[in-house]
């Protein structure tokens, strides 16, 4: 069992969002392979607030009124299974404070600033918000196995990054620490 954050760039290509989505189109079908694929797997999906933040704004800015209603009602039934912990779907229970932002700062998993990150356009303000909640999942659950599942190909270069398990927890997983 692998644990997935879902990023804007896949959850997109699940809920087909107009103009960020086509049918046919091969990001779309290898997204659509990978979920079902992953929920055979028993994997645990689970959304940051960057993304559902991102993706809520994303169908808010749809032009046809009817293609808004239809991703808005989608996107309702996937945080709705989240509420009622449907699986494969998760909450996360992020903390928003002063550790969180402290992390963020200093990069998560990166090892690199994010003032670094933003000077250099590796990683935006979402992208970094998306580590520090899987560092902190990870931190809190003991799993290394935890990762981001992305279309975005700076966030991938971290995709797959594992945590030494805190001490009293068992890790699973493998260490895919980038060379640096």
């Amino acid at each position: 069992m692998t644990v997935w954050f879902i990023d804007t760039s896949i959850l997109v290509h699940i809920l087909d969002i107009p103009g960020l989505s086509k049918s046919g189109h091969p990001s779309r079908d290898q997204a659509l392979s990978d979920l079902r694929a992953r929920t055979a797997q028993k994997d645990i999906f689970l959304l940051p607030i960057t993304t559902v933040i991102e993706t809520g704004n994303h169908i808010c800015q749809l032009d046809d009124g009817q293609q808004r209603r239809r991703a808005a009602e989608r996107f309702r039934g996937v945080l709705q299974k989240i509420i009622d912990g449907e699986a494969p779907w998760r909450l996360n229970e992020v903390q928003w404070d002063d550790d969180f932002l402290a992390s963020f700062l200093n990069g998560a998993a990166t090892r690199q600033h994010w003032v670094e990150h933003a000077c250099q356009q590796t990683l935006g303000g979402g992208d970094m918000s998306i580590l520090v909640e899987r560092e902190q999942y990870q931190m809190r659950t003991g799993l290394r196995d935890v990762r981001i599942w992305t279309l975005d190909h700076q966030l991938q270069a971290f995709a797959l990054v594992d945590r030494e398990a805190p001490s009293g927890h068992a890790a699973t997983g493998h260490n895919t620490h980038p060379a640096g």
